[in-house]
Formats: C-alpha cells, sequence, structure tokens
C-alpha cells in the first residue's frame, strides 16, 4: 500500500486563527491536535478544528505545498478554506469514516 501525506488547515472558529500543518496519518494527527496532545502554537491558542485537507502522492510535495501555504496572506488561506468548505465545518468526523 502506498504511503500517503496531507496538509491541512486548522481553525480555532469560523475566521479565527489557522495553522497550516502536514501529516502521514490525518486522522491521528488531527486527533492529537483536538485533545492537546501536540503542544504548542494548537494547544495555546486551542486551534483544534479541522476546515481543509489535501493529499499528496509524497512527503516531498507535502512539504513544499504546506510551505507554500505558510507563506500565504490570510485572505488567500481563508480563499482556500471557502472554496470547498463554505460554513468551515469540522471535517474530522469526516476524516474518520
Amino acid at each position: 500500500m502506498e504511503k500517503r501525506f496531507w496538509v491541512y488547515v486548522l481553525a480555532s472558529a469560523h475566521y479565527g486563527t489557522l495553522y497550516v500543518g502536514m501529516s502521514s496519518d490525518l486522522p491521528k494527527r488531527i486527533w492529537e491536535h483536538k485533545e492537546g496532545v501536540a503542544e504548542g502554537f494548537t494547544k495555546k491558542y486551542d486551534v483544534h478544528n479541522l476546515v481543509y485537507f489535501e493529499e499528496h502522492g509524497n512527503a516531498e510535495a507535502a512539504i513544499t505545498r504546506e510551505r507554500q501555504i505558510k507563506e500565504w496572506k490570510r485572505e488567500w488561506k481563508i480563499n482556500l478554506i471557502e472554496r470547498s468548505n463554505p460554513h468551515w465545518d469540522d471535517l474530522y468526523e469526516n476524516i474518520c469514516k
């Protein structure tokens, strides 16, 4: 089975604080953010709603994309989220099925 990699965006609330990350195990990583297992920014600022994610075939592509999105203006990140998730729903349950 081929390994998959994910770039994701978390939000504290609708139009709230944003966090961009990358993982090879998206459900586990988001669970860690939600449960406060992941120390740092997301725990400090209560950023745990999965509002966007995209799949990549290899780690290099995912890392490149993560860095690209992190450099974007906030408005561009909001537009990225709203194209696929206009209501800023927490998508965590969708990835756990």
